[in-house]
């Protein structure tokens, strides 16, 4: 198993991310102000530019308003 951002699971991921974040009804900088972080953070792993680890994923769920576990569900799916 490769560490490609560009694979099927990583784009999947992201897909899902974006989702979820319009789905909430925010934008970007929204997200980056829940987090914390910059909007160039949400940008990046939004634009498979960067990998996100598996507690900044548990915490990008929560400021999304949306359970992690159902997420990596449907990533698994």
């Amino acid at each position: 198993m490769g560490r490609s951002i560009h694979s099927s699971e990583q784009r999947r991921l992201r897909a899902l991310l974006v989702e979820a974040r319009e789905k909430a009804g925010l934008t970007q900088a929204e997200v980056a102000r829940r987090l914390r972080r910059p909007q160039s953070f949400v940008a990046k792993y939004e634009g498979n530019e960067r990998r996100i680890d598996v507690i900044e994923f548990i915490q990008i769920a929560k400021a999304l308003g949306a359970d992690p576990r159902d997420l990596l569900a449907a990533v698994m799916n």
